[in-house]
């Protein structure tokens, strides 16, 4: 018998990392995975990830694109829940700069923490789950994948590497029962432009009109497709990119 729509979202038993897990998107999707069942291990730089810690969710404050981190974490989903089913690799950063006053030291550190923080989490998650029969990685990548954006020169870079490295890991993976996909948010109510641009929040909600469903998203609809794409409903689904932008992609 095919299983119902919610045995299929369903992720009892499972055990995922997610990382940039303190605040928005991965934080929405840490709170979604544990709800539909998932044991976590969440991860971010900032101290706040631990207030998340119980007896299903174990934490871990560190560098997501340095090497041990990503082995920590993996080996901490391991030791503490048994195994690891589910990676979501969110942790991210921007930068608005016009290309000319983008220096090589903005460009690495966005490049380092969005494609290389990208690549150790993978690789080490790959790692674990070619050797205990398979899983699901999910990358959170943007629309500036797909589409240019001035002062963008960066993350666009970094965000279109992610999408190739998800993609990637989805033809390696398939003789492993790995499944890699990546969805690509439009802009979300978040407080990434914090400490980037003035009033962040007020300028993300200025693009709303842009977007043909009239408004920003919401870091929960993030999560709803990432968790969709974590969960057996997408057991045939590798290689993809989900668009949850309100349209703009189709514009």
């Amino acid at each position: 018998m095919a299983p119902t729509a919610f045995e299929s979202l369903d992720l009892t038993g499972k055990v995922a990392v997610v990382t940039g897990a303190a605040q928005g998107i991965g934080n929405a999707c840490a709170r979604l995975l544990a709800a539909r069942g998932a044991k976590l291990v969440v991860t971010d730089r900032a101290d706040s990830v631990r207030e998340q810690e119980t007896a299903d969710v174990a934490t871990l404050v560190g560098d997501v694109a340095e090497e041990d981190t990503a082995r920590d974490t993996m080996a901490l989903a391991v030791e503490r829940f048994g195994g690891l089913d589910i990676l979501v690799n969110n942790a991210g950063q921007t930068l608005n700069k016009p290309v000319t006053e983008t220096s090589l030291a903005d460009f690495d550190r966005i490049m380092r923490v969005n494609a290389q923080g990208n690549f150790v989490q993978a690789r080490e998650a790959f790692r674990v789950m070619r050797d205990t029969g398979g899983g699901a990685i999910v990358s959170v990548a943007s629309v500036s994948a797909l589409v240019a954006f001035e002062t963008q020169t960066a993350y666009a870079a970094s965000k279109g590497a992610l999408v190739q490295l998800a993609r990637v890991l989805a033809i390696e993976g398939g003789a492993h029962g790995i499944r890699s996909n990546a969805v690509i948010p439009g802009v979300i109510d978040t407080d990434i432009m914090d400490g980037v641009v003035e009033n962040g929040r007020e300028m993300l909600a200025s693009f709303g009109p842009a977007h043909p469903l009239g408004r920003i998203g919401e870091p929960g609809e993030v999560a709803e497709a990432v968790a969709f794409l974590a969960a057996p409903a997408s057991g045939f689904v590798t290689g993809a990119l989900l668009a949850v932008d309100g349209g703009w992609t189709a514009q």
